[in-house]
């Protein structure tokens, strides 16, 4: 296997850790799965196991996203940060651990366009705050965010628009449910 397949792979594989799924095992015993919304991010977590686990999954979510996008940006394969970093966003949204399936990708994309676009992520995140704030709506702030990323992309990184096109596809693709409930005025507060 050559270098740039064994770079995708790696980030990939690191993608697929669910660490929602391991946290929520550790502290509570349970399966994140069966509770809540039945989602392995942070925002499940916090339902579950309260604020604290939620934001370090969060963080270790971010992570898994950035690490390998960093490593691949500083290192052996500069020009393949874009595709490595959304190899980690597709392992966390079917991982390998979890039967191809997962998260919805926010936290880890955010890690992987953090190190590719760091001022126009600085942007959706805190589009992703205020929206947050005013309605206490994860997966609405995720989208807004999501499309203030996009917009930024194209103002201010426009070389990174496929990818950033990529990563937004994915988390709408993620969040279908989410947006049903939505339009229905059914979609619950969470307490990140």
């Amino acid at each position: 296997m050559n270098l740039n397949l064994s770079l995708i792979f790696a980030a990939y594989f690191l993608g697929s850790i669910p660490f929602g799924l391991l946290i929520t095992r550790a502290v509570k015993g349970v399966d994140i799965r069966t509770l809540g919304s039945g989602n392995i991010g942070a925002s499940n977590v916090s339902r579950v196991c309260g604020r604290f686990w939620g934001r370090l999954t969060l963080l270790l979510d971010a992570a898994k996203g950035a690490g390998p996008t960093v490593f691949v940006l500083w290192g052996p394969q500069p020009d393949l940060a874009g595709a490595v970093g959304l190899a980690a966003v597709l392992g966390h949204c079917w991982s390998l651990f979890l039967r191809f399936k997962g998260g919805k990708g926010v936290a880890t994309s955010a890690g992987v366009m953090g190190v590719i676009a760091p001022w126009v992520t600085v942007i959706a995140v805190a589009s992703w705050l205020v929206s947050y704030r005013l309605r206490q709506q994860s997966s609405l702030a995720s989208l807004v965010s999501s499309a203030v990323l996009l917009g930024g992309l194209v103002f201010f990184e426009p070389a990174q628009i496929a990818l950033g096109l990529a990563i937004v596809a994915i988390i709408v693709l993620r969040h279908r449910e989410n947006i049903v409930r939505l339009k229905e005025g059914k979609e619950h507060r969470s307490g990140l």
